[in-house]
């Protein structure tokens, strides 16, 4: 069985991240204290050989890459490999609308007026689906639709026959996506109701059939 261990980091602070603005498939540029944010995290993991390195095709995620690779000293690698699969949650309609706002209209009607209402009685899961029906042209992603997604980005970096056992690879990641995965893999162990700290860093191992947490937005 082939472990690839994953460098997961959260993107550099962005403008709508200062905002409190829903950022799904929308995108706001990295802030100063995103880029130099990103250079920290760039510094912390220089001496990491990557084989390998992912990221959305938003260009937070894809500067955030950059601005890490070009810190890194044991690898070649200048520039990742983009895909859509990597992407946050489509959020609809309420892309760029203000956090909490959404997030009432999506939840108020169940009794559930914040994101943390609704994911402490219930999971993100159920905070996907409130959304997209919330949404008057009902395009945002709900859970299905949205792990349909994001499990083809980690088939995409299973698939890569670069890749051999013990391989690190790094991934740039978004906050709800984070958290959706420390719910789907993390065991119960971690607040799934706080996003984790831009340039932060989570380490995951990706198996031939499941994905591992090893630790989360160190």
């Amino acid at each position: 069985m082939t472990k690839l261990n994953l460098y997961v980091v959260r993107h550099g602070q962005t403008y709508f991240n200062i905002y409190n603005k829903l950022q799904g498939w929308s995108n706001s540029p990295l802030t100063q204290k995103g880029i130099d944010g990103a250079v920290t995290t760039g510094k912390r993991l220089a001496d990491i050989h990557f084989d390998a390195a992912y990221c959305s095709d938003t260009t937070r995620a894809m500067d955030t890459a950059k601005l890490i690779l070009k810190e890194n000293r044991a690898s070649a690698i200048k520039e990742p490999q983009t895909a859509m699969f990597f992407r946050e949650e489509f959020y609809g309609y309420y892309e760029g609308n203000d956090m909490a706002q959404a997030w009432y209209l999506a939840g108020a009607p169940h009794g559930l007026p914040t994101f943390k209402d609704i994911v402490t009685k219930y999971s993100i899961g159920k905070a996907k689906d409130y959304l997209k029906a919330a949404d008057p042209f009902h395009q945002a992603e709900n859970n299905e639709e949205y792990w349909a997604r994001v499990d083809q980005g980690f088939d995409l970096i299973r698939h890569n026959s670069d890749l051999k056992d013990g391989d690190n690879v790094l991934l740039i990641s978004h906050g709800n996506t984070l958290l959706s995965l420390m719910e789907r893999y993390g065991g119960g162990k971690y607040d799934v109701t706080v996003r984790p700290a831009n340039g932060s860093l989570t380490n995951l191992t990706l198996t031939d059939d499941d994905v591992i947490v090893e630790s989360y937005n160190k």
